[in-house]
């Protein structure tokens, strides 16, 4: 009876054959084609074209039954590497890329999984089609904050632990902020004029002084921007406040609460090029 093979090209030899020779056969089995399958590492290299890798009958070794695909050459824009005749079956790849573009990892037919140019992905065959293969993880511990890949959508904390859940559309974002705090910047006491720094706090405080209106100029407005003003009114109340370049609800600033020492919450939003306004007022 003639030898048959698994689907990683493990030859099984029929009852009854090989006497003799059948042990070169399995040692083969073991030290070739069952160590690519579990620690392999091959090389595949491209020259400006996508590749494809087969499996073939034999023990002998194969780029495709490798655990590790390493991706070499030149890639001259994005490509695919395509699993072909005998590589519609169920197996685990760690793929390295190392060219300079993207590459696609896929079956003859379905979409695939791109592999970022210089990443590293682990990726899964379930005989249709290539997957991610890790899609969850219970916990992660990150040495160093992540950057957003070109095109990406993100979210930034200075303090606290945060954990973000990004949406396949970037129109959506789902975070989730615990022990978060923003900083508090108290201005202090201002005078005639006050030009706001954002850069070091989205929480500013400051109080006016007496018989001085003040005059707050906004930074440039960044789309998305916010921070929020605590303005404390002087102790002999009555001083007023000005926001340039800030569009308030009916076109016109809050008039500051005259009250001495009441306190007015202002926040201040970002949209396109403009800086919108609302008052929370009278605090005291």
């Amino acid at each position: 009876m003639a030898s048959t093979y698994s689907d990683l090209k493990i030859e099984l030899i029929g009852t009854g054959d090989q006497t003799g020779t059948w042990g070169t056969t399995t040692n083969n089995n073991f030290s070739v084609a069952i160590s690519e399958a579990i620690t392999g590492s091959a090389d595949v290299a491209f020259s400006s074209a996508d590749v494809t890798v087969t499996l073939t009958d034999t023990a002998a070794a194969q780029t495709a039954r490798n655990l590790r695909l390493n991706l070499t050459g030149t890639s001259g824009g994005v490509r695919n590497l395509i699993l072909g005749s005998n590589c519609q079956i169920e197996k685990l790849y760690l793929i390295n890329n190392g060219l300079a573009d993207a590459v696609t990892v896929k079956n003859t037919t379905g979409t695939g999984i791109a592999v970022a140019a210089g990443k590293s992905m682990f990726v899964y065959n379930n005989g249709t089609n290539v997957v991610d293969a890790i899609t969850h993880l219970s916990s992660l511990t990150l040495g160093s904050a992540l950057p957003v890949a070109s095109g990406g959508t993100g979210v930034v904390a200075s303090t606290g632990s945060v954990a973000v859940v990004l949406s396949t559309s970037p129109t959506l974002i789902t975070s989730t902020f615990t022990g978060y705090t923003e900083t508090v910047v108290a201005i202090g006491t201002v005078g005639a004029s006050h030009t706001f720094v954002i850069s070091t706090g989205t929480v500013q405080t400051a109080t006016l002084t007496a018989s001085t209106p003040c005059t707050f100029t906004m930074p440039t407005a960044t789309s998305g921007t916010s921070f929020v003003l605590k303005l404390t009114q002087a102790a002999s109340g009555m001083t007023t406040a000005t926001f340039t370049g800030v569009q308030f609800a009916g076109g016109t600033d809050p008039t500051i609460t005259a009250t001495a020492s009441a306190v007015d919450i202002i926040s201040f939003v970002a949209i396109s090029s403009t800086w919108y306004g609302s008052a929370i007022q009278n605090l005291s």
